[in-house]
């Protein structure tokens, strides 16, 4: 629906704002705006790289299974020696 309204529609939908809550307040909430967005995006980034070292992770333990029962082994060999 967006997609659809050219700048014509646009100019007047602003003008509109700007006659009921005044120019300065339509200022103000377009940089409220622009700032969530901003942070939105930021947040989005981060967890998508977050979730890409979680895969990365998780192949790098599917590839080496030999470190996991190492370390089991390890355990036990210390046990018995208590």
């Amino acid at each position: 629906m967006l997609g659809t309204l050219g700048w014509q529609e646009l100019l007047i939908i602003l003008v509109i704002l700007a006659l009921l809550f005044g120019a300065s307040r339509v200022s103000d909430l377009g940089g409220a705006l622009g700032r969530g967005i901003r942070e939105f995006r930021q947040e989005a980034r981060s967890e998508d790289e977050d979730e890409e070292e979680q895969d990365q992770g998780r192949t790098v333990q599917a590839g080496s299974p030999s470190s996991s029962d190492g370390s089991s082994s390890d355990n036990a060999g210390s046990d018995s020696s208590d």
